[in-house]
């Protein structure tokens, strides 16, 4: 027996590659839709010129909302935690900051990682400098550093512009100093020429950026707390609010007092909650306000900041459902701007901001009005209830009827929307999408609800299209069971409470007068002129599975308590129920009616798989069980799934049979458990033995979906594990084919008596739509080149680069002269302009100010804080003994910048060993010696011609010319030579002694440097020793 399996199994084709069956290059298992909030959401980031809101993940991915349903999804290779997102606005480009201190560049035209810089530290706070190509970096050691995105490779470059700790505090670190930088805020209508440094020791600079010098320090060390973030409250930016780790708010001035203004009491310094975001937005009038949140804290609280704050401060608590994790404003088109509020879970929250305004500005009136409502910003399905079952129904792209342009109507005018600031939603009796019928589109998603209604949505292009909604006026259960038959057009439900539902359809085309549906709505208002007649019947328990007979108009319904029944469709009534009872776990898993030989009779059976694992077949007629025995596993675990292959069976979801090719195969039954598959023989299964035909053991993790599918060279299987790993399998050999992971994607068995989180649909032809709670859906495709979804390029397109502002290749926003012409963040001071020509009175040529920092940030202002490999690389110094006799032939001038760069001394530390002195005496000293050289070459060459001429004696032509004096023709071409030579070299020299000057001057300035910083040190020192 050994040797015989052994055979036999030697004899297998290997990766699926049998004559019959499919094989590897059949299948392209790949991910085709992400719609929603990506799960682990964790940042927001929002560009308010293209309103593109950005949600980042703790895994690598980075979802973007653009305008008119636009979405994309960006997956890194890096599976990391994001630090920091920031778009630069307008230019098409997404900055994203990982856990590795990792910079990523995404280009959002393509859609693609253009860039990766590894930063060398670790990374604390980041800072666009927006409308320009640079961007701030501060880490952990107090340092800033400048990097430039390269405009025509969107590569990162490293600037020698640095802002060093030492140099912004002026004091040396001590060890219990947290020097960390945890914000960088270019200052309101001078973002280019001052920046604001909030370090997590307490202490704050504003730097000048041209000048290279703090010009106002304030905050101090502050004891027994640590700043954890700041932002501008004041468009001139003159006020800057920091939060810290006790729960404090302080407002500091930024004028030459550079005092505290006043302090936030909003009650955190009473928990002890660390501040963990603070945003401001201008409002003209007395409406600027700051929004805080807390450290895992579900208050948000709203605070109004205007000359009044001191004396009495207005504000207004929301109480989010959960801990905030971070919070941004996005801006409609219909100016309603919306305040958005990452939870802990990463669910988002939705707030009017309007509402929060008005309730401020009117809460001291005798009329206040009421609070602002928090609604949940969640996938079109259901405003009060989730999906707990689905039904993905896929069509022949020959059935179709409605054009490209028809559908890029209906997304801008019917499609349901998803962000508050996209379409308002559709409200009762308003119209939706044209539905000519479920054969008559290419993508059908049917959806059940534990509010026991049942949604229709037109899924051909990459979102959602409501086109029917059934829901029942009394209380029901949730849908627990669908199934769908496109042949007799009847869709039937089942929910928790054993209700089946039969909706009988009119026939297609829904072409009356009446065919834009309303979604909102009863089953029978507004339906008629689909819905036929609905049928109820009552069965015993949840229902689990139903299954339609293509040879009469029966229908079989399992229960989980292991009821197995038979309903004449016609008349509504149950012909027979048969109870199986089982040991291990009762509940019925699959139903499918086939035609068998029994004992050289035809017959119609019922083959049943249940919870357990277990198969066995009925008579479909009588309800009897025909076999002796159950077909069972030895090691039982709970099935998810059956199918006959190879035989005459319902081979679609939607009721479209497909005929194969059964060559000598026979019918077997395909079982799928979470932790094996077996192909039993239908045969032996009716008779109730147990033959395996081919069978496959999982050990982790466990199996959460299966489903075949049916390509052009066979049929094959598709596993969903729990980690997110989709497996393709030929049939029936189960040899893996492809696997993909979907990164996301976790599962979690329900537990007993609860729905499940996740529902997972699949399609005929293998396109899996995966449904995640209220917050995403995703779809997967396995069959190469098929076209799952239309108009999918223009849908994901969030970048709009028509609609960026360009001047001169550069996208631009010009700085406002007054902030009361734009509500924004962060100061909220720059008002885009569309046309190339800005008024300049009231803006900065910015063509100029980015050249202009380009030679600020392409200089090393510190050079004593540069990479110490950088400095060793450039400590090359030629030595030129005091003694030696240089012959001007022998010295290698080189006007080359770069290489004067890099022969330049270099510095141990912080100016150590520089002697003013010393330098510059050795200066002085080579610019002597080099005039001296250039003397006596001089000399050298006169001397030389003179003698030359006396020694020519002769009867010659050159010897007569030399009698009357004049020069032959050898001696003018070397005279000429030697006079060029001469002259070069002369320039060279030249231009050496305005280069040792140079150094001079930069020696002279390295000692002024040096005793500033000698200074600071001693007078801290006296400081700290009188304290």
């Amino acid at each position: 027996m050994f040797v015989k399996k052994l055979v036999e199994k030697a004899a297998k084709k290997p990766g699926g590659s049998s004559l019959e069956g499919l094989r590897a290059n059949d299948v392209e298992p790949r991910v085709v839709l992400h719609y929603g909030i990506p799960s682990g959401a964790h940042l927001f980031a929002y560009d308010p010129v293209q309103k593109i809101l950005a949600v980042s993940t703790k895994d690598g991915r980075i979802k973007l909302f653009g305008k008119d349903q636009t979405q994309a999804l960006l997956v890194s290779e890096e599976a990391s935690t994001s630090k920091f997102l920031e778009f630069v606005q307008n230019q098409g480009v997404l900055l994203n900051v990982n856990s590795k201190n990792q910079i990523e560049v995404w280009d959002l035209e393509k859609k693609l990682l253009s860039h990766v810089h590894v930063f060398n530290g670790e990374i604390t706070s980041f800072r666009v400098m927006q409308h320009t190509p640079y961007f701030y970096v501060g880490d952990s050691s107090g340092n800033v550093s400048v990097l430039k995105i390269d405009q025509d490779s969107n590569q990162v470059i490293q600037m020698d512009y640095t802002i060093p700790y030492l140099a912004s505090n002026g004091s040396p670190v001590e060890a219990s100093d947290d020097t960390s930088v945890v914000s960088i805020l270019p200052q309101p209508t001078s973002e280019t020429k001052r920046i604001l440094l909030v370090f997590s020791s307490g202490f704050i600079t504003l730097w000048d950026i041209k000048e290279s010098k703090p010009i106002l320090k304030t905050g101090g060390k502050q004891e027994a707390k640590k700043a954890t973030c700041a932002c501008w409250v004041c468009p001139s930016g003159i006020k800057v609010s920091v939060g810290y780790s006790n729960g404090e708010i302080l407002i500091w001035s930024m004028t030459e007092s550079s005092s505290m203004v006043c302090k936030l009491n909003l009650g955190y310094k009473a928990e002890k909650t660390p501040i963990a975001s603070l945003k401001w937005v201008y409002a003209e009038g007395k409406a600027s306000r700051v929004y805080v949140t807390g450290s895992s804290s579900n208050s948000l609280q709203v605070v109004l900041l205007n000359d009044q704050t001191e004396v009495k401060m207005v504000k207004l608590g929301l109480h989010v459902s959960e801990p905030c994790v971070a919070m941004e404003m996005i801006v409609a088109d219909a100016k309603q701007d919306s305040l958005l509020v990452l939870g802990k879970s990463g669910r988002v929250y939705a707030y009017d901001d309007y509402m929060i305004e008005k309730y401020l500005i009117q809460s001291q009136s005798k009329s206040p009005p009421s609070l602002p409502k928090e609604s949940v910003v969640k996938l079109p399905f259901s405003d009060s209830s989730s999906v707990t079952v689905g039904k993905f129904l896929t069509n022949p792209s020959h059935l179709l009827n409605l054009s490209e342009e028809d559908y890029a109507q209906i997304a801008k005018d019917a499609a349901a929307p998803f962000l508050p600031s996209q379409t308002s939603p559709l409200k009762e009796g308003s119209r939706s999408a044209q539905f000519p019928g479920f054969t008559k589109v290419k993508n059908v998603y049917i959806t059940g609800h534990s509010d026991g209604s049942i949604g229709v949505w037109d899924m051909t292009c990459p979102f959602l299209i409501p086109v029917l909604f059934l829901k029942e006026q009394a209380d029901t259960a949730a849908l627990t069971a669908l199934h769908f038959d496109s042949n007799s057009r009847l869709l039937v439900s089942g929910d928790q409470n054993g209700m089946v539902r039969l909706y009988r359809f009119k026939p297609e085309p829904y072409l009356t007068e009446n065919s834009f549906i309303p979604f909102q709505g009863s089953s029978k208002k507004g339906n008629n002129h689909i819905v036929h007649s609905v049928k109820y019947i009552k069965l015993t328990g949840s229902i689990t599975c139903i299954q339609k007979s293509q040879n009469s108009k029966h229908l079989a319904v399992g229960s989980d308590q292991g009821h197995v029944s038979l309903v004449d469709i016609e008349e509504a009534k149950v012909l027979y129920t048969k109870h199986i009872a089982s040991e291990i776990c009762p509940g019925i898993t699959s139903l499918q009616f086939e035609g068998c030989s029994v004992q050289g009779f035809e017959k119609n059976v019922l083959v049943v798989a249940m919870r357990d694992s277990s198969v066995f077949a009925l008579d479909s007629d009588t309800g009897n069980m025909i076999g002796t025995n159950m077909v069972k596993p030895k090691k039982p675990f709970k099935a998810l799934f059956m199918q006959i292959l190879d035989g005459k069976q319902d081979s679609s979801a939607n009721g479209e049979s497909i005929v194969e090719d059964v060559s000598t195969r026979q019918p077997s039954v395909l079982l799928c458990s979470e932790k094996a598959i077996y192909i039993y023989s239908l045969a032996q299964v009716v008779q109730g033995v147990k033959k395996v035909l081919h069978k496959k053991k999982f050990s982790s993790p466990s199996i959460c979906s299966a489903s075949t599918f049916y390509g052009t060279s066979g049929v094959g299987l598709t596993l969903v594990f729990s980690d997110g790993t989709v497996e393709i399998r030929s049939l029936p050999e189960l040899s893996l084919l492809k696997q993909i992971s979907i990164r996301g994607f976790t599962y979690s068995s329900p537990k007993q008596n609860s729905l499940p989180e996740i529902t997972i649909s699949a399609s005929w032809d293998g396109d899996l739509v995966m449904v995640n709670g209220d917050n995403e859906l995703i779809v997967s495709s396995v069959l190469p080149q098929k076209e799952t979804f239309r108009l999918v390029e223009s849908l994901s397109r969030v970048y709009k680069k028509d609609n960026a502002v360009c001047h001169d290749g550069i996208i631009t926003s010009a700085v406002a002269s007054s902030p009361k012409e734009k509500k924004g963040m962060f100061g909220s001071v720059f008002k885009t302009k569309s046309k190339r020509a800005a008024d300049t009175e009231t803006t900065e040529n910015t063509k100029e100010t980015i050249e202009d920092l380009s030679k600020i940030f392409t200089t090393a202002n510190f050079p004593w804080n540069n990479n110490v490999e950088r400095s060793r690389e450039s400590s090359k110094v030629t030595k030129v003994d005091d003694e030696e006799e240089l012959d001007i032939d022998d010295i290698d001038i080189e006007d080359d910048d770069h290489h004067y760069q890099q022969e330049q001394p270099k510095e141990q530390g912080i100016l150590s060993g520089i002697s003013k002195q010393k330098l510059a005496s050795k200066f002085t000293s080579f610019r002597g010696k080099l005039k001296q050289m250039t003397a006596k070459n001089e000399k050298s060459v006169v001397t030389k011609e003179e003698k030359h001429e006396d020694e020519k004696s002769g009867a010659t032509v050159d010897q007569i010319k030399k009698k009357y004096g004049f020069a032959s023709s050898e001696e003018m071409g070397a005279a000429k030579m030697a006079q060029s030579k001469l002259q070069d070299n002369l320039k060279k020299l030249q231009g050496i002694s305005l280069k040792t000057t140079e150094m001079e001057d930069t020696a002279k300035s390295f000692c002024s440097t040096a005793k500033e910083l000698l200074n600071a040190v001693e007078f801290n020192k006296q400081s700290s020793s009188k304290s």
